[in-house]
């Protein structure tokens, strides 16, 4: 048997080659995001606020969430104390939500997780390499409509 026939090569579609390393990859980044404490949805919301308070609205779009999923996370992230909403005194109808310390030290801890596994998963790629990467998987026509997250 080889090793092709055994399991222990992806298949060799393109997309189905992009599937099976996107599984493995978010195997490993959805484990690295537990020992930090946080989920990917988490994660990416604190990422977004580390630049500083933003509205709900700008955030929920930022994120490519419908707003009402944003309040669920928002939720989450205060309950926790990671995040917090403020009403804005320029527009009262509108929050303002930003990154606490508590936060930016789980931000951080977070980025340190995911700094491990990217650093193992492309140990194989150059820097050169990397960004090479990261342009093609830009330019593959994909949208957040397609996008079903299962946290």
């Amino acid at each position: 048997m080889t090793a092709d026939q055994d399991g222990s090569h992806p298949p060799q579609r393109l997309g189905l080659l992009l599937a099976w390393h996107g599984a493995v990859t978010q195997t490993r980044m959805k484990r690295a995001l537990g020992a930090a404490g946080l989920t990917p949805r988490h994660a990416m919301t604190l990422m977004h606020l580390e630049g500083g308070p933003i509205s709900q609205r700008a955030l929920a779009d930022r994120l490519e969430v419908d707003p009402s999923v944003l309040v669920g996370v928002l939720n989450d992230l205060e309950g926790e104390g990671l995040a917090e909403r403020r009403r804005d005194p320029a527009d009262r109808r509108r929050h303002n939500v930003a990154i606490t310390p508590a936060g930016a030290a789980a931000l951080t801890k977070t980025n340190t997780a995911l700094d491990e596994v990217e650093d193992g998963m492309f140990a194989g790629l150059s820097a050169p390499e990397r960004g090479q990467l990261r342009a093609l998987l830009d330019r593959v026509n994909a949208s957040a409509e397609d996008f079903a997250c299962d946290e």
